[in-house]
């Protein structure tokens, strides 16, 4: 069993750093951080993931993360403040 100089609950997080550590390079997640999202339940598996809207600004984007199923949702010119969506 671990002790407190060796303790086997530690879990590192993306992004933050020890002071005496080197900052880590970037990944995926930083890209997107402060891109818009729709939360998408994707019915076809049961699952919840986030659709980022594309760089043209003109839809939101993405895939089912277990089967792959491609979600297109074009942006309308009214919009609408709803952020959770269901995909068939």
């Amino acid at each position: 069993m671990g002790g407190m100089a060796d303790p086997d609950y530690i879990v590192e997080i993306e992004g933050i750093t020890q002071p005496d550590s080197e900052p880590k390079k970037s990944s995926q997640h930083t890209l997107l951080r402060g891109r818009r999202w729709l939360a998408i339940l994707w019915r076809c598996c049961s699952v919840y993931s986030r659709v980022y809207r594309n760089r043209a600004a003109t839809a939101y984007e993405g895939v089912c993360p277990r089967c792959g199923r491609v979600l297109h949702v074009p942006i309308g010119p009214e919009g609408t403040k709803s952020r959770f969506f269901e995909a068939m």
